[in-house]
């Protein structure tokens, strides 16, 4: 069994992030029809993360590090 192909990847860099390492879904070039409830992603952690409700994968740029505090 395959496992589905997610459905877009969005690559960021660093300062694309806000507060601890987040990016939030849906971003700004989403078309507006395909709109769900916002929802914060945490990428710090391990470089990227998934939304539950599109599938959309948020992706650190390759080279990008996130600085600590």
């Amino acid at each position: 069994m395959s496992t589905p192909s997610p459905k877009a990847v969005v690559e960021l860099l660093a300062a694309d992030l806000t507060g601890p390492g987040v990016a939030f879904c849906p971003n700004p070039k989403m078309t507006l029809w395909s709109g769900h409830p916002k929802v914060f992603i945490d990428v710090a952690s391990t470089g990227e993360g998934k939304c539950p409700y599109c599938g959309t994968v948020y992706r650190l740029k390759a080279g990008e590090h996130l600085h600590s505090h």
